[in-house]
This record gives structure tokens, sequence and C-alpha cells, in this order.
């Protein structure tokens, strides 16, 4: 007896069949979402940006435009197109999911405030609903399956391509900067953070930064150099001053950030004070600088200027540390920020009448000289290669070779015997101490080294801007730098790390900058975001291997083939213990 036997196909999944189609209405809606663009949104130019033009589009329509392109080029991407496929080494729906967010949230943010602030959806053209709609397709990214894989090792390719992906990197990165320093009105600026934020997330779940990191890690000094000229380069972009004071300040208040970032980042010493240091580089420039307020009849070269502003703020770095260094955790909190306010105070008092006359009490000190090196004023525009440079350049330049200064002692100091130790006393002082470390003597050296960083910029602070007031110096207020925003630099960029707070500073520097409006709202929006990105991303933007794998589960990183991040001597697997 035979028994018939039928081989039957299996069905196929239907996540699997499914993709393609979904892939492809994603496309579809990153085309519509482009080419809505092009249409008129409305139908008056009171609406800042001027989006009444039918075929040129303008202002936020441009970063929708963006959106859509990204989203266009990832799903072709995933569907095979030929080309497109190094857009997603570790897979591509994650990334479709965060850039269909992006622009979704960047167009529907914009027919929002068109009708908000013109008194009502009536005031929309009828490409602001083809926007509106197109940007809702989009999200069927949500459907798909998930298809995240470990990045396969890369095509190798001929040193002069990798050397070119370095530069163009770069420069793509100068104009995204650029461009969000320059936005003209808060609107805009909302919808630069939206469209960034999400795009830069959707890149980073790709694993495209992950690839372009290994590409820079193998041509380091390349890489630095092409970062230089590229920061050097932004002043070459800026018809005025208004914005590369801007970009001084945000330098100035990264610099500082990074001194913090040895004391809490790498000891693990909470300072709410350290602002205080800021103040005592930037007063002792002002007083020996020449300043027609100054107490003391003298005028010290820049280079001498730096040096003791350096060397105070060392002095009051081991006066305070040495009997307060002995306390931990909540205790060395609170000292730290009394010897902030005390600061403060002393300097509102040595007015002549509650005290000596030497810092003018709550008048400042006033009219400091700006510099001049070998016939160089930096008070005056020059011109460099054709094109004319206003006075903030210079000290934009002179911020910025300051802070590679600090970088690298940053970067020399962590991978020393001395940032092995910091590390060590940070994760555990009593294991460290019975190790043969004396941690005291560790904690000073930290203390020290951070008040030394940032006497130095406070020294450059100083002149730029020409007068130094207690009130500058707080623990917290709507404008930094003050304590509470370097401390939420250093955490919202990533504790530990060299370009984590740099990131974290430019942002709460430029945000309050570009959102004056909101005033005292501000205090609350960021309050928020602190709060949020402790829910959902407690290790920083930018962290390393180490502090993701304490606050997430292995399997639940969504970071293909990271490395282990600025931190030296530290494997996975004893990062995991």
């Amino acid at each position: 007896m035979t028994t018939d036997t039928k081989t039957s196909t299996p069905a196929p999944a239907p996540a699997a069949t499914r993709g393609p189609a979904l892939l492809w209405a994603v496309a579809a809606g990153g085309a519509a979402t482009l080419g809505s663009t092009f249409l008129a949104w409305t139908w008056t130019s009171e609406f800042p940006g001027d989006l009444t033009v039918t075929g040129y589009p303008g202002g936020l329509q441009l970063l929708t435009l963006v959106a859509g392109a990204l989203l266009v080029l990832f799903a072709l991407g995933a569907l095979g197109v030929k080309g497109l496929g190094w857009l997603a080494p570790a897979g591509s729906t994650k990334a479709l999911k965060a850039l269909a967010l992006g622009a979704f949230g960047t167009t529907w943010y914009t027919v929002l405030a068109i009708a908000f602030e013109l008194g009502g959806i009536v005031n929309l053209e009828p490409g602001g609903y083809v926007a509106a709609v197109a940007s809702l397709v989009p999200l069927a990214a949500f459907l798909l399956p998930d298809d995240t894989r470990t990045a396969a090792k890369a095509k190798e390719l001929p040193s002069w391509a990798e050397i070119l992906i370095i530069v163009a990197a770069f420069a793509v990165g100068l104009y995204v900067i650029t461009y969000g320093i320059d936005t003209e009105y808060p609107e805009l600026f909302i919808g630069y953070l939206i469209t960034v934020g999400f795009a830069a997330r959707g890149l980073f779940l790709s694993g495209l930064f992950a690839r372009l990191s290994a590409i820079t890690r193998t041509y380091r000094s390349i890489a630095v150099t092409a970062g230089f000229i590229a920061a050097a380069a932004f002043p070459f972009t800026q018809s005025t001053d208004q914005y590369t004071l801007i970009a001084v300040n945000i330098l100035v208040f990264a610099t500082v950030a990074l001194g913090l970032n040895v004391v809490v980042g790498l000891a693990g010493l909470l300072d709410l004070g350290y602002v205080a240091f800021l103040g005592v580089g930037a007063y002792t420039a002002a007083i020996v600088s020449g300043s027609t307020a100054s107490a003391f009849d003298v005028r010290f070269p820049f280079w001498a200027a730096v040096l003791t502003g350096a060397a105070v703020s060392l002095i009051f770095g081991v006066v305070i540390g040495a009997p307060t260094l002995r306390l931990r955790g909540d205790y060395l909190a609170i000292v730290t920020l009394g010897f902030g306010e005390i600061f403060r105070i002393v300097m509102l008092n040595l007015d002549g009448d509650s005290g000596p006359k030497i810092t003018n009490g709550p008048n400042g000190i006033p009219n400091i000289p700006h510099l001049n090196f070998f016939g160089w004023d930096f008070s005056q525009p020059h011109n460099v290669l054709g094109i004319e440079l206003g006075s903030y350049a210079n000290y934009y330049l002179l911020m910025l070779l300051a802070m590679i200064v600090v970088v690298l002692v940053f970067s020399r100091a962590q991978n020393s015997r001395i940032g092995r130790a910091w590390v060590a006393i940070r994760e555990d002082e009593t294991a460290a101490t019975a190790m043969g470390i004396n941690g005291f003597r560790v904690k000073l050296i930290a203390f020290a080294l951070g008040a030394t960083l940032a006497g130095l910029a406070g020294t450059v602070q100083a002149h730029v801007q020409t007068t130094t007031v207690p009130e500058m110096y707080q623990f917290a207020g709507p404008v930094p730098p003050n304590s509470a925003f370097l401390l939420a630099a250093v955490i919202l960029g990533g504790m530990g790390t060299v370009s984590g707070p740099l990131l974290g500073a430019a942002l709460l520097y430029l945000i309050p900058a570009k959102l004056e409006f909101l005033k005292d709202y501000q205090l609350l929006g960021f309050g928020i975001a602190l709060i949020l990105l402790m829910r959902f991303r407690p290790e920083g933007l930018i962290p390393n291997r180490r502090a993701q794998l304490e606050f997430h589960e292995t399997g639940q990183l969504d970071v293909p083939q990271q490395r282990i991040d600025d931190q030296p001597g530290v494997s996975t697997a004893k990062a995991g213990a």
C-alpha cells in the first residue's frame, strides 16, 4: 500500500509579503512630502520664511524637503536599489521610523504654527494640506518588520576615497551647524531642531555613524585636522558678527564644560559651584589687563594675563578642595554650592563700602581692553584671503585654539595613570583606596585641573565681554554659563567623553539664545527636557560603552558595532560585570 505525499511550499510570512509594499508606500510618502514643498503653504508673507511662493521652497519648507529626501533615499536603499545599500549597514527599519517621525514632526509643526500665528487653518493654501496628508504616509514604517543586524565588514575602499568621505562628512557637519546658528527666527530654529534631531537619530540607528567612526579611527590625524579646519572655517561663512559672537560664547561654555567633565565625568565629584572658577579667571584678567576701572594700575600682556588667571584659579581650586574633598556625595555638593555663592557675594561686597575696593561691587569691572597681538587688533575687522572677518572672528579663532589645548589636556590626562585612578575612584572609592590609590590626592588633582581649565576660559571671556559682573557667575539662571547649566551640559552630552560635553554645551547655549521669546518658560522647558532625557537616555547623547551597559541590558542596546569610547582600559566584558 502506497501513500501519496504532497510536497507543499510554505506560505511566506505576512511580514515578508507586506515589507516591500510598505517600503514603496514610505518612499511614495516621502516623495509626496518632498514635492509638497514646491507648492504654496499659505497665502500671506506675514508668516516668517515666505511660504507663499510656488516652485521655490523657503524657510521651514526646506527642512521638510530634506526630511522627505532622506526618507526616499533610505526607503529605496531598503528596497535594494543599486548604489544605496551603504546607507543602512545595520538595518533600515529603525532608521526609517526615526526619519518618518522627523518628516511628520517638521511638517505638522509648520502647519500648526501657520494656523496658530495667522488665526486658523483657513490661512493654509492647498500645498499645506497636501504636505500634512503626505507626511502621514511614511508613518507606515512602523508596520515594517525589524531588520536590525550586525553591520557587516565594510567593503575595502581606496585610501583617497575614505579620506574624501571624512572631508565630506566634516563639510556637511559645518553646513548643518552653521545653518542652525544662522537661523533668523524662532519658528525656523524649532523646525531645525526637529529635523536634525530625528535625522541624526535615523543615521545613528542605520549604522552609518558607526561606519564613519571606524573610518575616522583609521585616519585619526586626518580626521582631527579636518575637524579643526571645518571649525576654523566658520567665521568665513558669516557676513556679520551677530552669529559669530554666539559661536564664541558657545566655545567658552563648551571649554568650561569640558573642564567640569574632569571633575564630574572622570573623578565622579559633584561640583555645584564650578562657575566660580570661571569667574576667578575672568576677574583676574579684568584686574591685570589694564581696565580703567581696575583697582590696580597694571597691564599684563595677554599671555601673562592668561597664566595669571589660570594660576589664581588653580590656587582657589586647591584652597577650596583641600578641606572639602574628604567629603563625599551630597555633602561635597553642598559645600561646593556654598563656595559658588560665597564667591558671587564676595565679588558684590568688594566695592569700597562693604570691603576693599577691588571689584567695584555690582557694577563690576568694565572697559576691559581688547587684545592686541603683535599689531593684530582684535577689536578691528581684518581681511583674510579676500574675506573680511569681523572683530569677534578674532576671538572665535583664539577661543578655538584654547579649546584645542583643553581637549588635548583632557585626553592626555584621561589616558594617563592619574586618569585611570580617577575612573577607579569614581566607580568605587573604597575599593580603589584598598588597592593603594591615594583618594584624597587624586581627587585634589582633578579639582585643581578642572579649576585651572575654567580659569583659562575665563580670561578669554573677560576680553570678549569687555566687562565682568558678579551676576554672570551664579548657580542657576535662564542664561548660561552658570553652574546648573554647566553640570547639565556634561550630563546631557555624556559624562567622561570628549565630544559629549561639547555637544551638550552647544545645545544648552544655542537653544536659550534662539528661543528668547519663551523668557521665564525656558527653565520650565529645560526641566522637562532633562526629565525626558533621564527617562529615555540617562547615559547622555554621546555616551561611552561603560555607561550604556550600566543603564541598559546588553540586548537592548541599539548601537551597531559600538566601540568602547573614551574609556581607557575597559573591555566589554568588564564593563558588563
